[in-house]
């Protein structure tokens, strides 16, 4: 007796991500290839690794009955859009209906961080949080408004929390602007930060390292990031005051040294505003193609039970 199940793909910058998800949420056959340059190629891409991971589902008696595709920038949803992404080159890509040209499955699409979010929501540590916040801190800052169960997407412009402005004449942006906390905070910004000031060229990792260690230029870096975390989570916490934050993406790996000193300070910070508990993510890198299948299996009319 076969069951269902459906393919999840998530489209970084670097590398393509994708699975068999089950109806638990488990992901099954996990393959990761290089990210193709352009649109189109990677619209060949899915399809080709759709064909493959069908196969891996048919082997297992597992039917595929939906697709799920979310990709980074700003990403429209309902238009199946995306509006702009920089680490991929692209602007108004109609990214849906590409995957669908090549797909005879129901096709989800939407957005990596509000994916991993809506992950983090039904089989991590958002998991009775009710609305929280979901915020990755990788190579980017971005996050997910999580509303009833669902990421708010405000035509792909909501949860941009990267370009909240922590640094007034701060640091130039990606984004135009100058001082937001993806120029402060970020993996990116964090080793770059450190390079000007030791003269050394390092990743962020080596950059916590190093702050444990003791390195004078390491604890500043890492302390500025830490304080323009605080700021821009305090302006969030203005307006929706969530009361849970999950922090997830490739800096979160850093555990305890950059979650204590952010509860503590947020709660220096605040005054009249709840302070939220604020806990580590626990889907890792998993989070956007788990996400991806979460979004195929609505699509199919079915809620993950797990």
């Amino acid at each position: 007796m076969t069951s269902d199940c459906v393919i999840a793909v998530d489209v970084g910058g670097t590398s393509v991500k994708a699975a068999v998800v089950d109806e638990r949420g488990a992901a099954i056959a996990p393959v990761s290839v290089p990210t193709p340059r352009g649109a189109e190629r990677v619209a060949d891409e899915i399809a080709a690794l759709v064909d493959e991971l069908a196969d891996a589902a048919h082997a297992r008696e597992l039917t595929p009955v939906a697709l799920g595709v979310v990709t980074p920038g700003l990403v429209d949803e309902d238009e199946g859009t995306v509006l702009l992404a920089g680490n991929l080159g692209w602007q108004d890509v109609p990214m849906r209906a590409l995957v669908e040209k090549r797909s005879t499955l129901p096709v989800a699409f939407g957005h990596d961080v509000r994916a991993g979010g809506l992950a983090e929501a039904v089989l991590g540590a958002g998991r009775g949080a009710g609305d929280h916040l979901f915020v990755a801190i990788g190579t980017g800052v971005a996050g997910a408004v999580m509303l009833g169960g669902t990421a708010y997407g405000g035509g792909g412009y909501a949860g941009e929390l990267g370009h909240i402005v922590v640094e007034p004449d701060g640091h130039a942006c990606a984004c135009g602007g100058r001082g937001c906390l993806e120029a402060v905070a970020s993996a990116r910004a964090i080793a770059r930060r450190y390079a000007e000031r030791a003269g050394e060229p390092v990743a962020a990792a080596e950059v916590a390292a190093r702050a444990v260690a003791g390195d004078g230029h390491a604890v500043a870096v890492w302390d500025a990031a830490v304080a323009g975390l605080v700021e821009a989570l305090a302006a969030y916490l203005c307006v929706l005051a969530p009361e849970t934050i999950v922090v997830g993406g490739g800096l979160a790996t850093a555990g305890e040294q950059l979650l204590g000193p952010l509860r503590a300070r947020l709660s220096e910070r605040l005054t009249i505003q709840r302070v939220p508990r604020v806990v580590p993510a626990e889907l890792g890198e998993r989070a956007g193609c788990l996400g991806a299948g979460l979004l195929a299996w609505r699509t199919a009319g079915r809620e993950v039970r797990p």
